[in-house]
């Protein structure tokens, strides 16, 4: 049997998610993963806003599946926050809270009386994290923070693609992501600084900021190589820096990646003795003829038949694998990363599981995203209980 402690490194932590769509929610789920409680606190009328983002026409139990993903294992707490009896409650809820997290523009939660001031004076140890679309300086902080926004403000568009195809979207929201991620290393830093010194905090990140640290690598190479832009390859780019093979190449049958590796090491494996002939240097100045050479090369012979002759030689190679691929792989059931939540009015929801695990073992938690409002009356009760 699996020891409780084990599986929730937070376990006692109440975290307060007053955030909606998807950093915000991000943040709170993958502490909620960790063992943490979460009460998310959403309009009665409607809810979160991301119940009704569809990233395709599936909905469940009323919920778009992006709702579902990002919000599983919480509870709903349905407070308006212009009513001065549920902004009464939600204050309550902060005073016993030890994380609360909001992603409001620049401005809203000050007009609503529920920022970090406001906080601290009803909880000193309180750790609060914010997350904006520019942060909170003046020139883009009334601007919306959206995920596809904050890619183009960033530059990172301009990395994607090949030479031709002009600035290119990740397509993922990375920035929410990102931000998300990047704020639940602030809140835990902070729950460890409270744990020392008793005092809470104030971390804060935004959507730019995540865009703009996780381009940390090739930024630091333009504001040190005399500022030049990336220069994108036009033959199955991969990455504006990195030189040939690097890049995704057409087999017979499929596609395969190919890594950094010595263009001489690989000369004799693809029987192309022109590509032992490039200098390091030249590698990276020549890239398109290169990989026009080793692509059309790559076309010969099937995924399987090329990672039979590179991988004993210890070229990095991968298949570029799709989804039902990738799940019925033996190295993707050993990871365990599915599971299946549920809900008490029958909704059932097929979604992705924790990417932590704490002593060898991955924490599952099997209740799905609530229903509007579903935990409310508990958690007044709760409240009310607490206040006797």
């Amino acid at each position: 049997m699996i020891d409780k402690t084990e599986e929730g490194l937070l376990s006692g932590i109440t975290v307060l998610d007053m955030s909606q769509f998807l950093a915000g929610p991000m943040a709170a789920l993958r502490l909620g993963d960790l063992g943490a409680r979460v009460i998310k606190v959403e309009r009665p009328d409607g809810g979160d806003l991301c119940r009704r983002l569809y990233l395709s026409d599936t909905e469940i139990g009323g919920d778009s599946t992006l709702f579902h993903a990002i919000n599983r294992g919480k509870e709903s707490f349905a407070g308006n926050m212009k009513d001065p009896q549920d902004l009464e409650a939600i204050r309550a809820l902060i005073a016993k809270a030890d994380v609360v997290i909001q992603n409001f523009r620049p401005g809203v939660i000050e007009r609503l009386g529920l920022d970090y001031e406001a906080a601290k004076a009803i909880n000193p140890r309180i750790v609060y994290g914010s997350i904006t679309g520019y942060g909170t300086a003046d020139e883009w902080r009334a601007l919306p923070g959206q995920d596809l926004l904050a890619q183009a403000r960033s530059g990172a568009m301009w990395l994607n693609g090949e030479a031709d195809d002009g600035p290119v979207p990740f397509g993922l929201a990375v920035a929410d992501m990102l931000a998300g991620n990047l704020l639940v290393q602030g809140v835990l830093a902070g729950l460890v600084r409270r744990s020392v010194t008793g005092i809470g905090v104030h971390v804060e990140t935004s959507l730019i900021e995540a865009m703009i640290d996780f381009q940390f690598e090739v930024l630091t190479t333009h504001l040190n190589d005399g500022g030049r832009l990336p220069k994108k390859s036009s033959v199955r780019n991969a990455h504006a820096y990195l030189s040939a093979p690097y890049g995704v190449y057409q087999c017979a049958d499929g596609w395969m990646a190919l890594a950094m590796m010595p263009l001489a090491k690989l000369a004799p494996l693809l029987d192309l003795p022109a590509l032992d002939s490039y200098t390091p240097a030249e590698a990276f100045s020549h890239r398109d003829e290169i990989k026009t050479m080793i692509a059309g090369k790559l076309r010969e012979k099937t995924v399987r038949q090329w990672l039979g002759i590179l991988e004993p030689a210890d070229i990095w190679a991968a298949e570029v694998l799709d989804w039902p691929k990738l799940m019925q792989t033996a190295a993707f059931r050993q990871l365990d990363m599915l599971q299946t939540v549920n809900r008490g009015d029958g909704v059932s929801v097929r979604t992705t599981a924790s990417p932590i695990r704490v002593n060898g073992h991955r924490h599952k938690n099997d209740q799905a995203a609530p229903k509007i409002g579903s935990q409310t009356e508990d958690i007044r009760a709760e409240l009310a209980a607490q206040a006797e």
